[in-house]
């Protein structure tokens, strides 16, 4: 018997068939009163949009009994505690909104997410997101083994149910910035893998603008040329998210930032797009920021055409299929090879600090904004693909000021 596809996967390829960018925010509160204003906000926008209920650090550290005394003490949280509340409130937060025409997202940071997805399906929904890898290393100390273990659970839980449930990898999102693209593109596209190897069926492939609009088009036709020769017996699309890292201070610098990841999206055909506020660099964004940036995003998208991949191999296409095929010949399945992977410094993603990452790789910002390999650590990639092993260290003062790159370029200067 086939699985009917989910209200979320039908939802996207729909607006794939009307070349539509899908918009989304990232959204969520612990009380079920204001994230339930919010999801009906998104909903009555007037735009092509999916609701999102992001959770709460407790619930994705699994410490649900803290969420749940934080609650009863009326203690805000910092997003939507959906194990404490239990299915049949979440069920009724969406009531009347959720459906054919406002899918819903449950987005959690959680290494370890069963009983979220758990919950999650209890409440009828069907779509998430995350990743052995990109739910681990950044957001956790838990041992990437043992999130990879739990993530194996997880998505055949997903994979078990009666809709083909949609899973979104966070792998092209890695610490939000600074991470070269030919590695995010190989990380997002490797978690599709894995998940499609336990049997999910429907999944979208993640990629974080970062600093050069070229290069950042190369990354998205690279991914979805990756996805189209390696997830073809799966419903797939791809998802960009405007810009992770230190945003822009001035509303003029930040609106154009998140005109920039619109514009990009569109131009590579990208079915979803993630977006920010002009609130980012200052504090968490209200539902009307969320609502009028989702606007901002749609108006944007409507003036903007879809340009045709360039021919040949790009040096993002390049690194990531090295990187692939180089960590699916480590294991017969993904699940032992993706550990193995980084246990060996063939994955290493730049600056991050998790135990089981080697935190051997650097890299930097070019005179064009292009982000590139300073060293490479274990990594394989030979210098032909992009390769670098740079002498000396990246210092302080230059790592500071590739952070703030969209900063400097996008804010007036001040007097």
């Amino acid at each position: 018997m086939t699985a009917a596809r989910s209200v979320f996967s039908s939802f996207v390829a729909e607006h794939r068939r009307r070349r539509t960018l899908v918009v989304q925010p990232r959204m969520g509160f612990s009380d079920p009163v204001v994230m339930r204003r919010g999801l009906r906000a998104v909903a009555e926008a007037g735009v092509p949009a999916v609701g999102t209920v992001t959770l709460d650090s407790y619930t994705r550290t699994g410490q649900h009994d803290l969420a749940a005394m934080s609650i009863a003490s009326g203690v805000p949280l910092n997003g939507y505690p959906l194990v404490a509340l239990g299915a049949g409130a979440t069920a009724e937060l969406v009531d009347g909104l959720y459906g054919p025409r406002f899918p819903v997202q449950v987005r959690h940071g959680s290494a370890q997410p069963e009983d979220i997805f758990a919950a999650m399906l209890a409440a009828g929904l069907d779509a998430s997101e995350g990743g052995p890898v990109s739910y681990c290393l950044p957001y956790s100390s838990v041992p990437l083994r043992t999130a990879t273990r739990s993530w194996s659970r997880s998505a055949s839980l997903l994979a078990e149910q009666t809709v083909d449930c949609h899973l979104e990898s966070f792998g092209g999102c890695m610490l939000g910035q600074l991470c070269p693209p030919g590695l995010l593109v190989a990380l997002s596209v490797l978690e599709c893998l894995f998940f499609a190897e336990h049997g999910v069926r429907s999944v979208s492939a993640s990629y974080a603008q970062q600093t050069s609009p070229e290069q950042d088009a190369e990354a998205l036709w690279a991914m979805r040329r990756l996805c189209a020769e390696e997830l073809s017996t799966v419903d797939h699309h791809v998802v960009l998210y405007t810009y992770m890292g230190l945003f822009p201070e001035s509303a003029a610098g930040a609106r154009e930032l998140v005109a920039e990841s619109v514009r990009l999206a569109v131009r590579t055909g990208t079915e979803r797009l993630i977006v920010k506020t002009t609130a980012e660099a200052h504090r968490i964004p209200t539902v009307e920021e969320n609502v009028s940036a989702l606007r901002l995003a749609h108006s944007v998208a409507l003036e903007e055409r879809p340009s045709a991949a360039p021919p040949g191999d790009s040096e993002v296409y390049a690194q990531a299929r090295y990187l692939v095929d180089e960590v699916r010949s480590l294991a017969p399945t993904l699940a032992e090879a993706l550990p193995a992977a980084f246990e060996r410094g063939l994955l290493d993603v730049p600056y991050c600090l998790h135990p089981d990452n080697g935190n051997e790789t650097r890299c930097v910002l070019d005179d064009d904004g292009r982000l590139q390999w300073w060293h490479t650590g274990r990594m394989p990639l030979p210098a032909a693909l992009g390769g670098r092993r740079g002498h000396g260290r990246v210092t302080a003062t230059r790592l500071l000021a590739d952070l703030s790159y969209h900063r400097r370029r996008l804010d007036p200067v001040l007097s």
